[in-house]
């Protein structure tokens, strides 16, 4: 697994690097694309963590244990709205075979508008498109912290997400519904989350086996 921006990470596509086999997935997001609060893909950052931080704090740890076929270039950066993420895309995506386009819950924290996150958002997923990248959006998940206030934008912004989706005909995982918590919409349950804002390690392996479902399946 590569981390964006790493000297190691590959520059070729898969059909160009003979004898892998593997399908270069570009995740592009935030915190929950970057691993926090166990892992960063920052060297930088994730020696300030607890044992240099763990690998399997991350849903791209997850989907290549998966599903072998697949190999995720980790691009999360935490704290980051839309807008910031976008610009980050061609890097990210450099000799990638798919793109996986997460975000816009700092924009609510941050009292963005929903309709400019998913403008950035739409932005991206035709960026990806024009670059021939087999592209995917996630939705945002529950957020304990913000709860129930962000719940409505939080929903707003989802809504908007499957109709991009729809739209631009690319396909939209739902990582919202596979980590709320059935007896408490508009929550992640204790066991998923690490901090309210984050999944735990189980909730990061239930979002990595759903990912290598649907991209790599």
């Amino acid at each position: 697994m590569a981390g964006c921006g790493s000297e190691s990470e590959p520059t070729t596509t898969a059909a160009e690097r003979p004898g892998t086999g593997a399908t270069l997935v570009a995740a592009l997001g935030d915190s929950i694309t970057a691993g926090s609060p166990g892992y960063d893909p920052d060297p930088a950052v994730r020696a300030q963590l607890p044992g240099g931080g763990d690998e399997r704090s991350q849903y791209e740890h997850w989907a290549e244990r998966a599903e072998p076929g697949l190999e995720l270039r980790n691009c999360g950066d935490s704290g980051e709205r839309t807008d910031q993420i976008a610009a980050r895309l061609a890097e990210c995506a450099e000799g990638a075979d798919a793109l996986i386009v997460q975000g816009g819950v700092n924009d609510i924290a941050q009292r963005r508008p929903v309709t400019a996150a998913a403008r950035d958002l739409r932005s991206m997923v035709r960026r990806g498109e024009e670059l021939g990248l087999d592209v995917h959006l996630v939705t945002l998940l529950p957020w304990n912290g913000g709860h129930p206030a962000a719940d409505r934008p939080i929903a707003r912004l989802n809504e908007r997400i499957e109709a991009i989706g729809a739209d631009e005909g690319v396909e939209v995982i739902p990582f919202h519904d596979e980590l709320e918590d059935p007896g408490e919409p508009g929550t992640m349950p204790a066991r998923l989350t690490a901090d309210g804002a984050h999944p735990s390690i189980a909730g990061y392996r239930r979002l990595g086996e759903l990912v290598a479902e649907r991209v790599g399946g």
